[in-house]
């Protein structure tokens, strides 16, 4: 397929995929389930008289599901395929550290629940990843990798009848930018004086935007793979911001998510669509039963205007009349009342209520509306919460690990040799002078443990396909279960090193493990070597029978007493 590079062109793409935007009624359809989801339910709607009456059933809905998907925090495990590889074990723990602090310093996991509730109101939700050359790390090289949170109106697939992200001919993303800012762009970029006066401001009124927008205008990335590296060329509507320019990475730095996955169609249905109508009928009810309650309350005043001379219905004031008997008043003057209102109005409100929100898996039970009254039922409650959105949870993680993905693709394109601290020290096989494999005093291979070493990210051409990434719950619950049953199996002696122990626990729960853990390990040879000095006889002639079981009672009662310290 012919990429079509000129900034024209482009345009011409970014408009054809605006076309099946509007085919599949896209941007109408967002914009009706943004303005339910924050309240504006009424919006439109001619009818001065009416209530407006709002049970928002929708945001208590979606809100639980974005909470549900978000409770556990997200963690990433690096793992080599080959795990005899020492340097790609050090390299695996080197990404893994990497991740972390760019999750961090790119408040990834705030930008993921933004994310999760664009997919879950909107139908999609797109995290793109660039690198920052500017950003400065204290380190010698500089630049880091940022990522944003694009619109799903703002993405157009190439092919868009198809959801992988990967097998896409081009991508192209849109950003609304003030002019001066995009100028500033194509200054830094070297375009020249006469392209610059041809960036001018642009309407769009399918981006929602409120107040002045006359200074913006639509800024189009296009992203394609060519020859296997990702080409990017960035302009406006006639004229380039920045010229097409190849990069060194081999995949497209956008991650992607439909909230429930459409066949033929790269956008997903959201979570609120399916239910507006159930929400529209709850107000319209809810509008009715408070305008029969006031027809009731208030009535029309009817008057004879031949007999009274005036009405009013303030409190205190006469009221005139001619030509009749005061007792007489109720022969001129009458009030008309709504018809009584049926008690299964509210029935049904309330049945249309609980069957949407049982419906969408979110019943009493995990709203939390019901008390649970022993460990079972909360057990069963938790995971009656979590079993509906099952498919949203695995669809998350693969989103993290395609970000995670991309990380290590660029990692491998710009980050060049840099110094790494690992979280959890790497153990590699100790080696001599001469290369070879050295063992400690019983005779066992020895080993060294890395902390901080240097990672030249360049060299690691194919560590995306040398790597497995898993992705799952790390949350804050779990790592005290796991402390908590290492305390039990150590007091009831079922674990007898301590080493073992201490190995086991979360980091963040001993101060100075390593160093503790070191310790023991002295100590436990220091023991060792001293009971094989007691215990072994020096004659030669002695029994090697005997003398094998003098070693193991010896280690034994050593172990014991470790135990019982």
């Amino acid at each position: 397929m012919k990429i079509k590079r000129e900034p024209e062109k482009i345009w011409e793409e970014y408009q054809k995929g605006r076309e099946y935007n509007n085919a599949i009624d896209l941007y109408e359809t967002v914009k009706m389930n943004e303005n339910f989801y924050i309240g504006k339910q009424w919006e439109g709607l001619n009818a001065p008289d009416l209530p407006k009456p709002v049970l928002n059933i929708l945001k208590r809905v979606v809100a639980f599901m974005c909470s549900t998907l978000v409770s556990d925090d997200i963690a990433i495990s690096f793992d080599p395929h080959d795990a005899q590889d020492a340097d790609k074990k050090i390299v695996a723990a080197a990404m893994g550290a990497q991740i972390d602090k760019i999750m961090e310093n790119t408040k990834f996991r705030h930008k993921m629940r933004s994310c999760i509730r664009n997919a879950a109101v909107d139908g999609d939700m797109c995290l793109y990843v660039r690198f920052d050359p500017t950003i400065e790390t204290g380190q010698v090289v500089k630049g880091d990798i940022r990522c944003e949170i694009i619109e799903n109106i703002n993405v157009i697939f190439g092919n868009p009848h198809n959801s992988c992200v990967e097998s896409q001919p081009y991508i192209i993303l849109a950003q609304r930018k003030t002019v001066g800012e995009l100028k500033e762009e194509a200054e830094n970029n070297g375009m020249s004086e006469s392209d610059i006066l041809l960036i001018t401001s642009d309407a769009d009124e399918l981006q929602m935007e409120k107040g002045d927008t006359d200074a913006l205008a639509t800024k189009l990335i296009k992203l394609w793979l060519e020859d296997g590296h990702l080409w990017v060329s960035e302009s406006v509507r006639e004229v380039a911001i920045r010229k097409p320019y190849a990069t060194n990475l081999t995949m497209y730095p956008v991650c992607w998510m439909p909230w429930e996955e459409v066949k033929s169609s790269y956008h997903g249905q959201a979570v609120v669509t399916g239910v507006i109508p159930n929400q529209i009928e709850i107000n319209r009810l809810i509008a009715c039963h408070l305008r029969s309650q006031q027809m009731n309350a208030f009535p029309k005043i009817i008057y004879d205007g031949s007999k009274i001379k005036s009405w009013t219905d303030k409190a205190g004031v006469a009221i005139k009349t001619e030509g009749m008997g005061v007792s007489r008043i109720q022969d001129a003057v009458t009030s008309i009342r709504g018809g009584d209102v049926s008690a299964q109005v509210m029935e049904i409100v309330q049945s249309l209520i609980t069957m949407t929100r049982d419906f969408l898996g979110a019943n009493d039970a995990v709203l939390g509306n019901i008390k649970p009254d022993n460990a079972a039922a909360i057990i069963a409650t938790q995971q009656g919460a979590t079993m509906p959105l099952q498919l949203q949870k695995l669809a998350l993680y693969q989103f993290t690990e395609d970000f995670a993905r991309i990380c290590v693709d660029m990692m491998h394109a710009y980050y060049g040799v840099r110094e790494v601290y690992l979280d959890d020290p790497v153990e590699i096989p100790a080696l001599d002078e001469l290369g070879k494999p050295v063992v400690d005093i019983n005779g066992k291979p020895a080993v060294t443990k890395i902390q901080k070493t240097n990672v030249d990210f360049g060299q690691f051409d194919a560590m995306n396909y040398h790597l497995n990434i898993d992705v799952g719950a790390a949350s804050y619950f779990s790592e005290l279960m796991q402390q908590q049953t290492m305390d039990n199996l150590l007091a009831q002696g079922l674990i007898v090193d301590l080493v073992m122990y201490l190995e086991s626990v979360p980091r963040k729960y001993v101060r100075n493990k390593d160093k503790l853990v070191e310790a023991l390990k002295k100590k436990q040879a220091q023991m060792e070597a001293l009971a094989q000095q007691q215990t072994i006889p020096t004659n030669a002639n002695a029994d090697p029978a005997a003398l094998a079981a003098q070693v193991a009672a010896a280690r034994e009662q050593i172990i014991n007493q470790k135990g019982a310290a």
